[in-house]
């Protein structure tokens, strides 16, 4: 332990607590200027959190400003839970979630992007307190980790080992060789993606505070709503769930990818092998969800979808799949109808995506369709070798052999995954759960998605789970969020281990 530089961890720790409370002041003329008591209670948690910051800060001047790998992986994990413990200050002061497990579980919720929500009546919340729910979404959407590597230059820190320890998926792609100007290049684009459709949701007839939150929460793929429906609240203004679809499936998508479309070169899009079987996969799942809506929903279960034309029926059972699917695959957990009423095969299919995740490289959780992808190609090639033991046989992706390191590192990720999530599902039943809201809220909270199934269904929320509950919910989102290995190896011994 002594060979860490706790110096540059504790004042990388006040830069995240400093833009944090930065944040808080953003959320305080909301509730201010709507005469809302909560306001001063959302100010003190700023001027707190800040204050906290500049301790960290100003009291930490490291001799040795690189960063190693170990600091790399302590800073994310630490960070994570800095913006929780500082990012529940809010809801705390302003006393509108006066419980600390139920704060620490809605900020984390947030932060990790998972959505999931213990608020009985959300409408009831004030706009300050709506606001800087979505704000830790959206600090947390594409990591506020990479937005702080940005500015390192300035601070003579290099952030290369951050940014490989906080980036999504099995591989950290970037766009210029320098590592500040990636993450500088991957904030323009979430800023961009997410005024652009704040100005289209206004369009469509929301109001521009729902706008703006909505905003913030589809493109970070969180899925807090400012509306205790969520988005089903918008069912007579199908363009706004149309709009809301559309950017959910941006987000899920490779942000290297974003770059090259909004460079024009669509071409190299649809040259990725994970953007076709994600964008595919979804249209095809898509497409048999419609079936089971229109033709084979169980009676007993049906859903009131029957409108007097044909045409009319049919476009919503498009327009709700496709929400919803999109909404589960890039763990966005917006809600715009409640899928286990639509059949028990279509809820089975809806549990299944659980396990599937967005793009490596997108601002959504879960296990990710590139390693699918590899799995399966993997999985093919051992039929293969079983025939011809003497041939070498690599994994190809892209056109590309996959080197066997990461393979295996992919196998173990997806082994370690389904292990803590069927350990995940018995600890929660022994917190009171009945099996089927066990199996549905640790899903759902190692995914980071949101709605489940069971008594966390879509319609449903996490209030009742007991404290213990909601702790451990809490802590398999933040595994989840940073894709397991980056917190669970603090947990092993020989990380502490002198070098």
């Amino acid at each position: 332990m002594g060979s860490l530089n706790l110096k540059i961890i504790y004042r990388f720790l006040g830069i995240t607590a400093i833009l944090n409370g930065c944040f808080m002041f953003i959320a305080f003329p909301f509730s201010f200027f709507s005469d809302e008591q909560e306001a001063w209670g959302i100010l003190n948690a700023g001027v707190i959190t800040v204050f906290i910051g500049f301790l960290l800060y100003f009291f930490n001047k490291p001799q040795n400003t690189n960063i190693q790998k170990k600091e790399g992986y302590l800073i994310v994990t630490l960070g994570w839970l800095i913006l929780s413990i500082t990012g529940m200050l809010p809801y705390l002061l302003s006393g509108a979630i006066p419980a600390i497990s139920d704060a620490f579980f809605e900020t984390i919720s947030g932060y990790s992007t998972t959505g999931s929500s213990i608020l009985p009546n959300i409408e009831a919340m004030p706009k300050g307190i709506l606001f800087w729910r979505s704000a830790t979404h959206w600090i947390g959407g594409m990591g506020i980790i990479v937005l702080t590597i940005a500015i390192l230059p300035l601070l003579g820190i290099g952030g290369m080992q951050l940014f490989m320890a906080e980036a999504p998926g099995p591989s950290a792609d970037k766009l210029h060789p320098r590592i500040t100007d990636t993450a500088k290049r991957l904030y323009l684009i979430y800023v961009v993606l997410t005024f652009a459709e704040f100005f289209l949701l206004k369009v469509a007839g929301m109001t521009w505070f729902d706008a703006i939150n909505h905003a913030m929460a589809t493109v970070s793929t969180g899925g807090f709503s400012t509306k205790n429906a969520s988005v089903a609240y918008y069912n007579n203004l199908p363009f706004v769930q149309y709009i809301i679809t559309f950017f959910m499936l941006v987000a899920g998508t490779n942000f290297v990818l974003n770059y090259f479309a909004l460079k024009g070169k669509i071409q190299k899009v649809f040259q990725s092998e994970e953007f076709r079987y994600y964008l595919f996969g979804i249209i095809g799942i898509t497409s048999i969800i419609v079936l089971l809506i229109v033709f084979f929903q169980d009676p007993d279960l049906q859903t009131s979808i029957k409108h007097p034309k044909v045409y009319g029926e049919l476009e919503y059972a498009i327009r709700h799949a496709l929400f919803m699917v999109t909404s589960v695959v890039t763990t966005t957990g917006f809600v715009s109808a409640d899928f286990t009423m639509w059949s028990f095969f279509a809820t089975g299919i809806f549990f299944a995506l659980f396990f599937t995740g967005g793009s490596a490289g997108s601002t959504s959780g879960g296990v990710k369709v590139v390693r699918h992808i590899i799995m399966l190609k993997n999985s093919f090639l051992e039929f293969k070798k079983a025939l011809h033991p003497n041939a070498i046989i690599p994994v190809r992706y892209d056109g590309k052999s996959v080197n066997q390191t990461i393979v295996f590192n992919i196998l173990s990720f997806f082994i370690i995954y389904m292990l803590i999530f069927i350990m995940a599902s018995v600890t929660l039943t022994l917190f009171g759960l009945d099996f089927l809201s066990a199996l549905g809220a640790a899903a759902s909270s190692l995914g980071n998605i949101g709605p489940a199934i069971g008594s966390v269904s879509p319609v449903d929320n996490f209030a009742h789970l007991s404290d213990a509950a909601k702790w451990f919910c809490s802590f398999l989102m933040l595994i989840g969020r940073l894709e397991l290995f980056t917190v669970l190896i603090l947990f092993t011994p020989f990380f502490w281990r002198k070098n």
